[in-house]
This record gives structure tokens, sequence and C-alpha cells, in this order.
């Protein structure tokens, strides 16, 4: 793999077996986390969803990216209403009304993939509703601003100003990032306007972006379980994200779900 070197930075430049590989990882995920979208429920748990994804996983014959990674014990992190991210999966029923977050990622031929879906369980408030949504509205204007010859900064800053005008606020302690043969690589990719603009995105770049927003104020806390970090004030929290190629053409969403 080549690679681009920018101020410090090495970001891995793919050619195209290496995006072939990274465009069926992505597909794969993408099926895995549009099954979990359907079954999400009154009545089920994080366990269930997470042995959904490892059957799914097992039929496609991939590994998990997140098991065992630092340590941690799941294929999929489940963060649930003030649950901000890498939420371990347990036996906590959904209710009616909870916003949930699935995270997951995939590895195919030593490729990573990195996904994450928001959804309401049941019928939501509207103020859970406009969370979801400005999120989605945040990680696609951000996918769209996403070409070659731009700095990852415009990215951040468009995300920045569709969350705070929405009058949602943006987790600053956890960002996006650049994903291929490991499942996080330079280039970081905030959420927020930096005074570091980033470095020059390049045809063959893979970019996981993630909006992560909350309700009330921006910290986190991190919970005993040393894994899962919650809002600080207890607002409600949510995070979607896609894994991104930047080709000659534009963008490439890799991730992309499909209608089922």
């Amino acid at each position: 793999m080549r690679y681009w070197e920018e101020n410090g930075l090495r970001i891995g430049i793919k050619n195209e077996e290496e995006m072939a590989h990274m465009r069926e990882s992505g597909r794969i995920l993408g099926i895995i986390l549009a099954e979990i979208e359907q079954m999400i429920a009154p009545g089920i748990t994080g366990l269930d969803i997470d042995a959904k994804a490892v059957s799914i996983m097992e039929k496609f014959n991939v590994k998990a990216s997140f098991k065992g990674y630092q340590g941690f014990p799941n294929v999929a992190c489940i963060n649930i209403n003030n649950q901000v991210v890498h939420g371990i999966p347990t036996d906590r029923v959904l209710q009616e009304g909870d916003i949930i977050t699935v995270d997951c990622g995939v590895v195919y031929k030593g490729f990573h993939s990195d996904s994450a879906i928001s959804v309401g369980v049941g019928n939501i408030s509207p103020e859970a509703q406009k969370l979801i949504s400005t999120a989605e509205k945040a990680l696609k204007k951000g996918i769209e601003t996403a070409k070659a010859g731009i700095r990852v900064g415009k990215i951040s800053e468009i995300i920045e100003k569709t969350i705070v005008k929405n009058g949602f606020s943006v987790v600053h302690d956890l960002i996006g990032h650049g994903i291929g043969t490991e499942l996080h690589e330079d280039p970081p990719v905030p959420n927020f306007k930096d005074s570091d603009p980033g470095p020059l995105l390049q045809p063959g770049m893979t970019i996981a972006i993630e909006p992560i927003i909350t309700a009330g104020r921006p910290e986190i806390t991190l919970e005993k379980d040393n894994w899962t970090y919650i809002t600080s004030d207890g607002s409600l929290a949510t995070q979607v994200e896609h894994t991104i190629a930047i080709t000659e053409k534009g963008v490439e969403i890799l991730t992309k779900r499909p209608t089922l």
C-alpha cells in the first residue's frame, strides 16, 4: 500500500485490489446493520443484537473488528438513551421510547469497515427523533462535502454547523478516523472545526465519518465497566457512522445498507 504523508500523519492510499476488499467488507457490514435495524423492537436485548451480528458474520465467514480490540468482549457496541459510545451488550430489555445506537465493524481479507445506526424503539419523543435526524443529516452533509482535494477540516466544519444549528451539542472527546488494514488509522476526522485544517483528501483514502451528538451538554463520563461512556448530564445521545472511500469520481459510501 502507498501512503500519503502530511504533518506527521501517514494515510494509506488503497490500490484497486485493496479497495475491492474495502468494498466487500463494507457491503457485508451494511447487510448486518440492515438486518439488525429490522429486528429492533421493544422486548429484545443488546445480547440478542450481538448474537444476530455474530450469526451473519459467520454466514459470510468474516471476523469482527471490535471483539478483542483492546479487550472489548463483543462484536457490537450497544448504546441506549444516555449511553454515548462503546457500550457492552447486556440483557437489558429495550423499552418503547428508547433510542439505541448499534456500532459494528467487520474485517474482510485484512480490511476493516466501521458503521453505526441509531434507531428509535417503537414510538419515540419528538426530541429523540430530532436528535437522530440531526445526526443523520450531519453525516449526510459530511459525506457530501468529502472529495479529493479538500481538507478534512471542511468535513468537520459542516458537521458541527449542522448539529449546532439544530440545537444539539458535539462531543469533542470522540471523533472519526481513517480506516483500512487497522480499525483506527490516520487521519483523525473531528466533528468540529479545529485550528488544524487537517490533511488533503486523496483518491484511495478511506475514512469513517461519525457524528456523535447529545441533546444536552457535550461532556461525557466513563462508566465503571471502563468501556461505556454516558452523557455527564444524563441527556440523550446518538451516533451514526459510515465508512467512505475517496475516489477520482467523488465519494463512495462503502457501508451503505441495502433495502431488505
